[in-house]
């Protein structure tokens, strides 16, 4: 310690504190000041938000995990150019949102470095897009900070049916940002009054994977099987093809020179998304809304049906929802069963967490059952799984009387899963046990392809 006081640096801090030459940062952060410099970094449009909001009280634990000494939020948009995201030319509109995404992160590195600058402590939230903490994939919540929730909360739009925030001004064509600041700020948001989602459902009818439903269900599972098949699940699925393929002609019989190609480009130059078109065609926020009022047979014409008409193959999961749902809605274009990856879970935690994400509405309609689960060695773990016509609950502990209760080694469970064990193995072996009719386990599974 001796040392560490007679060094230079530490010396020279010292006699500016006594002199009274290092004021001490703000503990209250001026709003209006704060602004200036989130919209001098680049920002189209900011708001604050306190970490005590009840709007973000879900999300607190992971917003403190981040950063414990959090105490304010900054939420920013960045415009995306609206014509890059409309065209059916995706890789377009792939360079925008790549673009937007880097100007993102700049501008949230300028904030902080300008509030470290002042003595203020602040974190950038979390880089958007990606990458993310990729150690946590199969196991748990693999980006940082949630940033939808935070911009509702700061008063930036409101979530539309097709699970995009909605600036009232510029649509939900932005992409988000957040900064976490220790220090209060004078003055803080609320999320508006209103929702700019007009429910139009030009979304509904653009997606090509029917992952968007009329009365605003959403189907995660259809969503990301396409959408992001060149993302993480996708990019395991083509490794492990890769692995089993065994020959190159092998290979090719299973994927097109294109699909390879496209894999490439996604490596090279960052993971292209397949559709995207919900944001394509919302019509909703005030800069965007005028066409779609005065004509609009004409903004369908011109917006919904370029994607609607365009030729593409569309990754299903097989035995889900959209995989009846694409020939019905789209003859014209191809499906491909590929595996989502989202099956490939590390932990029942995981497996329990994910159910939601998984559930095929469509596929469930008839069932109505009550599942009980107790897994033991590896995770000691029970639940309850409820599944009601399209509706579904996964809850804790033991609930009710089960139609069917099953117990499993969890490690066994994990391996049934991936496919790695059969059911009559592990039956056989009593690693997995039934008690009730094994039809509802198949009715189970039916629930929950891929």
């Amino acid at each position: 310690m001796a040392q560490l006081a007679d060094h230079p640096t530490v010396k020279h801090f010292h006699a500016l504190e006594a002199a009274g030459l290092e004021p001490s940062p703000p503990s209250i952060l001026d709003s209006v000041w704060l602004k200036k410099i989130c919209l001098d970094a680049g920002a189209d449009d900011v708001g604050f938000v306190e970490i005590e909001s009840p709007d973000l009280a879900s999300h607190r634990q992971e917003i403190l995990g981040a950063f414990p000494a959090t105490k304010s939020l900054i939420s920013f948009v960045c415009k995306m150019n609206r014509e890059n995201i409309r065209t059916p030319q995706r890789s377009i509109a792939n360079v925008e949102f790549h673009h937007v995404n880097d100007e993102i992160n700049e501008v949230a590195r300028h904030i902080v470095s300008v509030l470290e600058d002042a003595g203020i402590r602040a974190l950038n939230g979390a880089p958007t897009g990606f990458p993310m903490e990729a150690d946590r994939w199969g196991t748990g919540q693999m980006w940082v900070v949630s940033h939808k929730p935070v911009a509702v909360a700061a008063g930036l739009g409101r979530m539309g049916i097709h699970r995009n925030v909605i600036h009232p001004k510029f649509g939900n064509f932005i992409l988000l940002g957040t900064v976490l600041v220790d220090a209060e700020i004078s003055a803080t948001a609320k999320p508006i009054n209103y929702n700019p989602c007009l429910e139009c459902k030009l979304c509904v009818a653009a997606c090509p994977t029917g992952a968007i439903a009329p009365d605003g269900a959403f189907n995660f599972s259809a969503c990301y099987t396409h959408n992001y098949r060149e993302f993480m699940g996708g990019f395991n699925d083509w490794i492990e093809t890769i692995a089993e393929s065994g020959s190159a002609k092998a290979y090719r019989d299973r994927f097109s020179n294109a699909e390879t190609v496209s894999m490439w480009q996604s490596l090279a130059f960052g993971a292209n998304y397949k559709a995207a078109y919900c944001l394509s065609v919302c019509p909703a926020g005030d800069d965007v809304i005028g066409p779609f009022l005065k004509d609009r047979k004409q903004f369908t014409q011109d917006f919904l049906e370029p994607l609607r008409s365009k030729k593409e193959t569309i990754y299903v999961t097989p035995g889900s929802d959209a995989e009846g749902y694409v020939p019905r809605h789209f003859p014209h274009k191809p499906i491909k069963r590929v595996a989502s990856g989202l099956s490939r879970q590390t932990s029942v935690r995981a497996f329990l967490r994910g159910l939601p994400l998984v559930f095929q509405r469509g596929r469930a309609k008839d069932l109505n059952a009550t599942y009980h689960f107790t897994f033991t060695g590896r995770e000691d773990v029970t639940a309850t799984v409820t599944i009601a016509g399209k509706d579904l609950r996964v809850a804790d502990g033991h609930e009710g009387e089960p139609d069917l209760s099953v117990s499993a080694d969890s490690e066994t469970w994990l391996r049934f899963l991936r496919k790695e064990a059969s059911l009559p193995w592990a039956l056989l072996r009593r690693r997995i046990r039934l008690k009730g009719s094994p039809r509802l386990l198949l009715a189970f599974g039916r629930c929950f392809p891929g």
